[in-house]
């Protein structure tokens, strides 16, 4: 997979948050977008998740070998994001939000809820509902949904938000685990959350 920006930028009213983006990504690497509070980071990956137009340029979505652009209501079924703002079914428990989730995007190949749950340490909690959860253990939901579930691109916006040094933990291993042949895309602030990103896209460049 590759995904090519091409003078990109976007808008809000007349104030222009990025413009003249020309990068692309490909498939089997990592990439940290950075910058101060502010700078367009989460806007940026939701464009490259086709959840949001640019105001100018063009966002194309190849296959590897392919020449041809995928169009854009074919390239949910190639990602997956986590990030703060997404919400997940509060009134479900984690074993039925994982049965849920399955009917959209499968799982990683030789998965299943049990062994996803007991990944991500929440096995004593699996039929309790998500509202009762802590802030921790919802953003824990959020990782496995997108680590677990089989596409090529990940998505992470301030992946480690709530989470304690043994949810770190958790979230570098499932990076060094379950990211080696995907297209990674990291929007942080955070050393911690892309140290392993191979390159850094500094907003500030675009402003």
């Amino acid at each position: 997979m590759r995904i090519t920006l091409t003078d990109a930028g976007k808008r809000f009213n007349r104030d222009w948050v990025f413009r003249h983006i020309n990068y692309e990504f490909t498939n089997g690497h990592s990439y940290a977008i950075t910058g101060p509070n502010g700078s367009g980071k989460s806007t940026l990956l939701q464009l490259i998740a086709g959840s949001l137009n640019p105001s100018e340029g063009k966002i194309r979505y190849h296959l590897q070998d392919g020449k041809d652009s995928l169009a854009e209501d074919q390239i949910h079924s190639f990602l997956s994001l986590a990030a703060p703002y997404l919400e997940v079914v509060e009134e479900m428990t984690f074993m039925e939000f994982l049965a849920f989730h399955r009917n959209f995007k499968p799982f990683l190949p030789f998965m299943d809820a049990e062994k996803i749950i007991s990944l991500v340490g929440l096995e004593k909690s699996a039929h309790k509902q998500i509202r009762y959860y802590s802030s921790g253990m919802k953003q824990r939901v959020k990782l496995a949904q997108a680590f677990f579930s089989n596409t090529t691109i990940l998505l992470l916006d301030e992946p480690c938000t709530n989470l304690d040094i043994e949810g770190l933990s958790l979230y570098q291993r499932l990076i060094m685990d379950y990211c080696r042949d995907r297209l990674v895309i990291v929007s942080s602030n955070e050393y911690q959350e892309y140290q392993f990103c191979e390159s850094q896209i500094d907003l500030m460049i675009y402003k």
